[in-house]
């Protein structure tokens, strides 16, 4: 990535099972100065991710986002949102982004890409020709549009070089729904992000948990993440027909002064 009586006392086991399991990178002293740990392991396991991510040609996957918003005063305020996503590699996209504040809809087929605004019945269209995770970058870069669950497909490429983590650790493991994954903590710049990975012949990110230190207020985004890998598309799946009255308007492109 570039890139909860009884109830007490089970939080409490949950923390000491953390303290005892988590295979903490502690900081080692050298001198003066303190080295943070990489635990090669948990190096390969984002590479084993993303070679997983990489390799899925068809499939369909669903997230449920909690994100916080710090006030001036420094309060907290907790916001939700949703998105589906369709993807058939290499060039065949549909998500959907639902919030209580906006909903969008984007779809390519290989050729077109198309941003649709339901509650403004407005729709913007344009031509593009590439993969996924080139379609994923050039909407961020030229248009500031983040697609959801964007790491997907820049995950395990030159697009999410894993030279800029400074620390990594094997946090234990965890039950995500009804699947065991494993527990990693990356530290990166002014972001900590932890990912918990499936455990088994394949190895998808099912929980991700973005903090940004650089708010003293340390808001996080916490995201659970479901796979249908064997999805059924129908024909009109990643075509757009525009809605009886929308309006075609112009893509802003981003000022790249």
């Amino acid at each position: 990535m570039t890139l909860t009586k009884p109830a007490l006392a089970l939080m409490a086991f949950a923390l000491a099972a953390s303290v005892l399991y988590a295979q903490t990178a502690q900081p080692v002293s050298v001198g003066q100065v303190a080295v943070v740990a990489i635990d090669p392991a948990a190096m390969q396991a984002l590479k084993d991710m993303g070679s997983d991510l990489q390799a899925l040609k068809r499939f369909k996957v669903a997230t449920e986002l909690t994100g916080e918003r710090v006030l001036a005063d420094g309060q907290k305020l907790q916001h939700s949102a949703s998105a589906v996503l369709y993807a058939d590699r290499p060039n065949k996209m549909r998500a959907r982004m639902i919030s209580a504040r906006n909903e969008r809809e984007l779809v390519y087929d290989g050729t077109t890409v198309t941003l649709y605004a339901p509650a403004q019945k407005s729709y913007s269209t344009t031509t593009f020709s590439g993969t996924l995770d080139e379609l994923v970058n050039r909407l961020e870069q030229r248009y500031g549009i983040d697609v959801p669950l964007s790491d997907l497909f820049s995950w395990g490429t030159p697009l999410a070089p894993l030279d800029k983590i400074e620390s990594a650790m094997n946090a234990g493991q965890d039950f995500i729904g009804d699947d065991l994954c494993d527990h990693y903590a990356f530290r990166q710049g002014n972001i900590d992000w932890q990912v918990w990975i499936s455990v088994g012949t394949r190895k998808l990110p099912r929980k991700l948990v973005i903090t940004n230190r650089a708010d003293e207020a340390r808001p996080q985004s916490i995201s659970l993440i479901e796979w249908q890998l064997k999805p059924t598309f129908s024909a009109s799946t990643f075509k757009f027909t525009p809605p009886k009255g929308s309006t075609a308007v112009e893509l802003r492109v981003l000022d790249q002064k």
